[in-house]
């Protein structure tokens, strides 16, 4: 008996020809998909009180349905109809992120349960399209997610305020030293020096100008679409001390004017939609100067799943990112190739932002009081988890990465 098993206290028999004839349609297809899980196992309890084991390995998760609609629900909708049958409280799980990671890593082994039917997801499907990324679209997607308020990401992200994967050296070292890690390891591998103007394509709440301006001399001009953001990364600068050395817009990257000595974009490129991501990256060479360096901290898409990805849409696009677009590696690769920038480096760490997103998890926890007192749903709530673990399980499985991928400008490019 593995500890999960023995925290739990139960048998969990395997299903069996009876026992699964008694079950609805839809739950028995679920559960015979279920069986075929490799690397781990459920523990299934039904709403009958039925309660099964499915999978091979380690019982990782004990997964409560309390509504037996959740299976027709995925199957028909996948991702999405899972996520909204979380989010309506047909099911619970103290494991989530384990048991979606489970799921991720058996992605091809559950085949239409994970994607979902086609004509089923068509709706959610023009939805997203009709979210695109057009400069009018991206100022309001953008603001559906920052501008939820700085008081509500102060509560679980660490003092630094970065919203994107940190690096780091120990599974001890804190998240905050992690965070700042990160905007250092991207100021070595631009080379920066003190003076150089950086451009900073999303700047978030101001972390990386902070660390580039107060440890590294440089000048920033940093870019976003969140009014939210801009007020707060402004109010940082001037409270340490800072304010001279870097600015602040609320700007469209397609906007920007000028040439840098280096350019950063952390955790944006996701944001630009794939219709938009030659203008993006020709702005982004346009913008640097000849000899100059990029850091795009992106995350990816294997380059296995990007097909199937890029014609359907997923829980994430739906509900947290609208428009949103993960770019594989060969992808993004080519299309900077295509602007003139040339790759120079490729640092891959999806394992620091699984553990990352489990800092964010706990801290999100710790804090649900204070959440719901600032006026946000056990709905949102909900949401807010299921991402934070369905993120978790991506790295987790390998189906996303990030990177850090320094780009060269050997060439004049016209603006």
């Amino acid at each position: 008996m593995n500890a999960l098993d023995h925290v739990l206290g139960r048998d969990w028999p395997q299903p069996d020809r009876d026992s699964l004839a008694r079950q609805p349609r839809a739950t028995r297809l679920a559960l015979e998909l279920l069986q075929s899980l490799e690397g781990g196992a459920l523990g299934v309890e039904l709403p009958d009180g039925s309660q099964f084991r499915v999978g091979h390995g380690a019982l990782v998760a004990h997964w409560r349905v309390r509504d037996a609609a959740v299976f027709e629900r995925v199957l028909a909708r996948g991702d999405i109809g899972l996520a909204e049958a979380w989010m309506d409280g047909q099911w619970d799980c103290d494991e989530l992120a384990a048991l979606l990671t489970l799921l991720a890593d058996n992605r091809g082994r559950l085949g239409r349960a994970v994607h979902g039917r086609r004509w089923a997801l068509l709706g959610h499907r023009l939805t997203h399209l009709l979210r695109a990324n057009t400069r009018a679209g991206a100022r309001r997607n953008i603001e559906s997610h920052y501008d939820l308020g700085n008081d509500f990401y102060a509560l679980w992200l660490d003092p630094t305020m970065s919203y994107s994967a940190a690096l780091f050296a120990t599974a001890e070292e804190s998240l905050e030293a992690a965070q700042r890690r990160k905007y250092r390891s991207i100021l070595q591998q631009l080379g920066a020096q003190p003076g150089q103007r950086i451009l900073e394509v999303g700047c978030g709440w101001g972390g990386f100008a902070e660390v580039a301006a107060t440890e590294f001399g440089c000048t920033v001009l940093g870019i976003t679409l969140s009014p939210a953001q801009l007020e707060f990364a402004r109010a940082r600068a001037a409270a340490g001390g800072w304010s001279a050395q870097a600015e602040f817009a609320l700007c469209d990257y397609r906007d920007v004017r000028g040439q840098y000595d280096h350019i950063v974009s952390i955790e944006m490129i996701e944001a630009v939609g794939e219709r938009f991501w030659p203008t993006y990256f020709a702005r982004l060479a346009a913008a640097l100067k000849p000899g100059g360096r990029c850091v795009i901290q992106a995350i990816t898409i294997a380059d296995a799943l990007f097909d199937d990805y890029r014609r359907g849409t997923d829980f994430i696009q739906q509900y947290v990112f609208p428009g949103g677009m993960l770019p594989s590696p060969r992808a993004l690769q080519a299309q900077a190739g295509a602007a003139g920038l040339v790759l120079a480096g490729d640092v891959a760490f999806g394992a620091d932002y699984a553990r990352t997103l489990r800092h964010w998890h706990e801290a999100f926890l710790g804090a649900l009081g204070e959440v719901r007192r600032q006026g946000f749903t056990e709905r949102f709530i909900a949401l807010w988890r299921f991402y934070l673990a369905y993120c978790e399980a991506g790295f987790r499985s390998g189906s996303i990465d990030v990177h850090h991928y320094l780009l060269r400008h050997d060439g004049a490019v016209s603006a």
